[in-house]
């Protein structure tokens, strides 16, 4: 189970967000880039809760900024560390870092 759309492409991603969150979706990445440091951090002490809620946030924030597959990939986080299946939390952390990587943001009035 992947959450990664646009995995099978290897360009950009191209997201387009309202114009209003222009100043705040340049910090809004750079936590989701501190957030794979948390998450590696975490997988590495075997800490399934503390993805678990990373995976919860993940979920509910990125839709709200406009970045649908953040939700995605954070939904499948939350799922998969209670289930404790440590692979797909694996992948979907190189998904994380992959997407970000890749995203470009469009700001649109």
């Amino acid at each position: 189970m992947t959450a990664g759309p646009n995995r099978s492409s290897e360009g950009p991603i191209t997201v387009q967000i309202n114009e209003d969150l222009k100043e705040i979706v340049p910090g809004f990445l750079e936590n989701r880039r501190r957030d794979v440091q948390a998450l590696e951090l975490a997988l590495g002490q075997d800490d399934l809760h503390a993805i678990h809620m990373i995976g919860h946030r993940l979920k509910g924030d990125g839709g709200g900024y406009g970045f649908d597959a953040i939700s995605l990939i954070g939904g499948v986080l939350e799922q998969a560390a209670a289930r404790e299946d440590r692979d797909v939390i694996r992948r979907q952390i190189a998904e994380l870092v992959d997407y970000l990587a890749r995203v470009t943001v469009v700001y649109r009035k």
